[in-house]
């Protein structure tokens, strides 16, 4: 039976930066939670960061950043090169926090064969259409975050709250 790698917040699991959960309630994800399918990770706290945290964001002036996001195995581990910056709404910089998650992502999916997720859209690690825009005014753009495009680029494919219903069809046939 195929396994999906899930956000924890959608689990009930209060690991948002601002110390709460994001639960989806919907029965399909009961079903596959009661057969045992979902991985969760939240890889923000996976990274190293702590519940609630400073909320963070990607920031603009390496959002288009030309990216080389390796593909990986377990058994090896690689520098990623023009990474994005990802700062908290006070400064601190935690993108090797962020990049470190979405490794740790990545390897789930490895280890149990995974090829869908389903992210937290909007995140700066989980979004995987729109993203904050660096800001912290609340103001959405076209994006994707760390975990989502690292991901992606590993071809696992990524979808979000907001298009559930394409994921259970996909697993439906």
């Amino acid at each position: 039976m195929e396994k999906i790698l899930i956000s924890a917040c959608f689990l009930g699991k209060k690991v948002r930066y601002d110390g709460n959960a994001n639960t989806l309630t919907n029965e399909i994800i009961q079903k596959w939670r009661n057969e045992n399918r979902l991985i969760s990770v939240c890889p923000e706290v996976s990274g190293g960061l702590s519940t609630p945290r400073a909320a963070a964001e990607i920031q603009p002036d390496t959002i288009s950043v030309q990216k080389k996001i390796p593909t990986i195995t377990l058994s090896e581990k690689h520098e990623l090169t023009n990474k994005k910056k990802i700062l908290t709404k006070e400064g601190e910089n935690v993108t090797n926090a962020f990049y470190r998650g979405a490794r740790n992502a990545l390897e789930l999916c490895l280890k149990h064969e995974i090829r869908f997720a389903l992210l937290k859209e909007s995140s700066p690690s989980c979004g995987s259409i729109n993203i904050y825009d660096g800001s912290f005014t609340k103001i959405k753009i076209a994006g994707e975050g760390i975990t989502a495009e690292m991901l992606r680029a590993n071809k696992i494919e990524v979808f979000s709250e907001n298009n559930l219903e394409l994921l259970i069809s996909k697993l439906s046939t």
